[in-house]
């Protein structure tokens, strides 16, 4: 534990959620001079390891001279996401990297994630939303909360290195969205959404649709990105008889859409790129500590029960200090991902 220890992340599994007040004040009392973020989910993890089904708790604390970061309260409101004196020291900062934590349960979270990185000057947001089979609490300096977007933002002086991965395999190209409404796709490329999705998955899977569950999602590509990404949405539902795909998310403001499969093969081998390209960006430099944020979907459900996916990490990187959680959504670069793991190292 580092003698001057000043800000903590603390990651607890949902059978403490009950609990978590009581060991947020425990902390509290031992470790009076340190502030607190994180949350729940329905596992979390730490170097090399995975915990599930039932009590776990992370913690990992860091020295950070206290003021190069701020704890950002709670936001539930988006015309009014940062306190006065928050957004004067993200000013005077010029730059800030956020790691917040959101809530699930609120429909508004994406757009009170979108209005953070709006109020900053310049700002690079990861996270994840709280997994949960109950409450979904939060933890932010002493309090314990739930419903908005909380965390902590930090000044250009605290260096990290930052990248995901993503763990579903595209199909095809991308098409243009030609008619849709909400979030329903009803014609790509001037066809019938649910023609483009046969032809794009298979004859073998086109004859029994009921297969695809779990296995082939929509992929929407991120407008003006030059690295291929995109952000993966569930196949809600299907009308066989005009043609029509529900999407699970909004389809306003895309442009395309493409299809793509969960693949564990090939997401192990994303995994393996995005950490050669994190190994590449640390370059030699020690690692003091990192976060990881996981799809619920990944871990034990797609590398196995062996604790790959951490395993990795530490088999590429070295042997550091990481805390993390299985998130129902991840955050990288502002935006919501799903089927994602989100590496954050401070260096």
């Amino acid at each position: 534990m580092p003698a001057e220890a000043t800000l903590g992340f603390v990651y607890a599994s949902d059978t403490l959620a009950a609990e978590l007040p009581q060991i947020v004040q425990r902390l509290q009392a031992v470790l009076p001079r340190v502030q607190w973020v994180g949350t729940l989910g329905m596992a979390v993890c730490a170097s090399g390891e995975e915990y599930y089904d039932g009590p776990a708790l992370v913690l990992l604390l860091g020295d950070v001279p206290v003021e190069q970061f701020r704890l950002l309260p709670s936001a539930l409101q988006a015309e009014a996401v940062l306190p006065p004196e928050l957004h004067a020291w993200a000013e005077q900062q010029g730059y800030c990297f956020a790691l917040l934590h959101g809530d699930p349960t609120n429909a508004a979270t994406p757009r009170l994630v979108e209005a953070v990185g709006a109020a900053l000057p310049a700002a690079f947001i990861n996270g994840g939303l709280t997994s949960s089979n109950g409450m979904h609490h939060q933890v932010v300096g002493d309090a314990v909360i739930s419903g908005g977007v909380s965390g902590v933002l930090f000044g250009p002086a605290v260096a990290v290195v930052t990248d995901h991965t993503q763990g579903c395999t595209p199909l095809g190209r991308p098409h243009a969205i030609t008619e849709a409404e909400g979030n329903i796709a009803i014609r790509l490329d001037h066809r019938p959404a649910l023609e483009v999705m046969k032809e794009e998955i298979g004859e073998v899977l086109a004859r029994d649709l009921q297969r695809i569950a779990g296995y082939i999602f929509v992929a929407l590509p991120i407008a003006h990105a030059d690295t291929g990404d995109y952000l993966v949405r569930h196949l809600m539902g299907l009308d066989t008889r005009n043609g029509l795909i529900a999407v699970g998310d909004y389809l306003d403001g895309h442009e395309r859409l493409m299809f793509c499969r969960r693949d564990g093969n090939t997401a192990r081998e994303d995994m393996r790129q995005m950490l050669a390209r994190i190994k590449a960006r640390v370059a030699g430099r020690t690692i003091r500590g990192g976060i990881y944020v996981t799809c619920l979907g990944r871990g034990r459900h797609q590398f196995g029960d062996d604790a790959e996916e951490l395993r990795l990490i530490g088999a590429v990187l070295g042997e550091f200090p990481l805390a993390g959680f299985f998130a129902n959504g991840e955050l990288y670069n502002g935006r919501l991902y799903g089927y994602t793991g989100v590496l954050t190292l401070f260096l």
